[in-house]
């Protein structure tokens, strides 16, 4: 680009050299002579003339030389704005190619109306799928509502086996025995938001109808789920058991008023402060107070009486009764003033109990 600058200074001053130079002298017409007298006179008159006539010309040349030069600086001004607009246009930084990214649409299929959902269902729908209510025993949780909850959950509604019942017109028989072979054992306690369970050491068991349950857990309802004739108790503790084969079987400790039970403050002294934060007891507990001196007992094939109320359930609910007195029961009434799934149809089941 440099050499634009040049070539046009060039230009202007041959330019102006151009202007300077006069036209060529053009060839004389003859010249008619005359006498004396005109020559004197004509020769005044054509020095006037010819002196206005350079006046004159030298000031057409010089308009004329001003206007050729007014003339040029426009034409040079005018390439000089071209040859700059050039020059910015190639020092310019070149613009990048836009890319824009391309995605098809998507394209949501419809979805076929549904009816609209009422009560249970649409809380747990609304929360989000299975186990999203919690189960529990008034309002939207109660034992009415806990086969609506989860599909596992469906033997709550539909089985024929489902604990606890009414234990009426029991057989009398001569029961094998229930071989209790518990000990010294530590434990912790938990609040689980349904009860409050002991979860003890490994070594505990039971046999009976020739086979071995170990002892996992034990935990309390108020009032007693269990009735007998008809009668319902202030609470029960039911002991879980389970066999090698996961087979479960279900001992349960009916509980009226009366003396103050050893064992059973032990529990609330360990009693956690946060639900579902087990609090391990320093000290060990001899399981086998908490059962009654007799060990007459009722039996009948059940069910959890929890979700997911699972059936084939061995039950053995303990004839005789312990106590508690006021102000224990009172703590756990604190806690869980009603706990109890309603008694369930017996469908006809066999009851037997020890004579």
């Amino acid at each position: 680009m440099r050499r634009y600058p040049a070539l046009l200074l060039t230009l202007l001053l041959a330019s102006f050299a151009h202007a300077n130079d006069g036209p060529a002298s053009s060839p004389s017409k003859p010249i008619k002579q005359a006498s004396a007298k005109e020559d004197g006179a004509s020769e005044k008159k054509d020095t006037k003339k010819s002196s206005k006539d350079k006046e004159k010309d030298t000031k057409d040349a010089a308009a004329k030389e001003a206007l050729q030069a007014d003339e040029l600086a426009a034409k040079i001004a005018e390439r000089l704005a071209v040859l700059r607009k050039d020059k910015e246009r190639e020092e310019a930084p070149k613009a990048r190619p836009v890319v824009r990214s391309y995605a098809p649409p998507v394209v949501k299929k419809a979805e076929p109306k549904k009816e609209a959902e009422h009560g249970t269902a649409a809380i747990v729908a609304a929360m989000g799928g299975h186990g999203a209510l919690h189960w529990g025993y008034q309002g939207e949780g109660s034992p009415l509502n806990w086969g609506k909850m989860n599909p596992s959950n469906a033997k709550c509604d539909n089985g024929d086996r489902q604990s606890p019942i009414d234990i009426r017109d029991g057989i009398k028989v001569d029961l094998d025995p229930i071989n209790f072979d518990y000990k010294l054992s530590g434990f912790n306690v938990i609040d689980n938001g349904h009860t409050i369970q002991v979860n003890v050491a490994a070594g505990n068991f039971i046999t009976v109808m020739g086979r071995s349950y170990e002892l996992m857990q034990f935990h309390f309802h108020k009032p007693s789920e269990e009735r007998i004739n008809g009668k319902s108790f202030e609470m029960v503790v039911h002991l879980v058991h389970k066999d090698a084969d996961g087979k479960l079987a279900v001992v349960a400790v009916l509980i009226e008023r009366g003396k103050a039970h050893a064992l059973v403050q032990l529990v609330w002294n360990n009693l956690p402060l946060e639900k579902n934060e087990a609090v391990s007891a320093l000290s060990a507990m001899d399981l086998s107070n908490i059962l009654p001196l007799k060990r007459g007992y009722y039996t009948y094939m059940g069910s959890l009486t929890t979700p997911p109320c699972s059936e084939g359930v061995l039950w053995m609910v303990m004839k005789e009764p312990i106590e508690l007195s006021a102000e224990q029961i009172g703590i756990f009434h604190r806690l869980y003033p009603m706990n109890a799934r309603p008694v369930q149809k017996s469908f006809g089941r066999m009851i037997k109990e020890s004579s």
